[in-house]
């Protein structure tokens, strides 16, 4: 098989003593399987050879992986943002709650209202009418109604979050899916 330089265009003799693998007149080495032009480093230790890709093939792939995490991140989103309720152990009672009230408040109905559509055990105590519910309320430095005690914790105010948040386990679903 003759081989042709495509540098120099040399036709290889047989009588050539340089490797087979390197044109005998320019010097230059050839990759042995395909017969292409290597640089001048070829078989040295040095900066290596970097072989120019087309641009279109690196921003494809990172189209590709933003596109992949988007979807990944919607997809995703609405399995992180629903936390599972936590079911009440059946050895673990709900902690006592404690309502102070008065009978003319509208936050206080909406408290009442809430715990027992969800099924929770409180017990109400007004503070215009009953002198234990004046006193607790006053121990408690109330300053408002409802004023909220579920176990040592202590909610001031109508704040259906924090209500819900402290009693997870023990509220029901009601009817309309609340």
């Amino acid at each position: 098989m003759t081989r042709i330089c495509p540098k120099c265009s040399y036709i290889r003799k047989p009588t050539d003593e340089a490797p087979e693998w390197q044109c005998p007149s320019c010097q230059v080495a050839y990759i042995k399987a395909s017969g292409e032009p290597v640089s001048t480093n070829y078989g040295r230790y040095g900066a290596p050879v970097i072989k120019s890709k087309p641009a279109s093939s690196g921003a494809l792939k990172w189209v590709i992986l933003i596109a992949v995490v988007g979807v990944a991140v919607m997809l995703g989103k609405p399995l992180l943002s629903h936390k599972q309720p936590v079911a009440a152990d059946a050895s673990i009672s709900q902690p006592e709650v404690t309502l102070y009230a008065t009978e003319w408040c509208g936050y206080c109905a909406a408290t009442r209202e809430m715990f027992d559509k969800n099924g929770i055990a409180y017990k109400e105590l007004d503070v215009e009418k009953s002198t234990a519910g004046y006193e607790g309320h006053k121990k408690l430095n109330g300053n408002g109604v409802p004023l909220i005690v579920i176990g040592d914790e202590v909610i001031r105010g109508y704040n259906e979050e924090k209500i819900r948040s402290s009693l997870q386990p023990w509220f029901h679903r009601d009817k309309q899916g609340v």
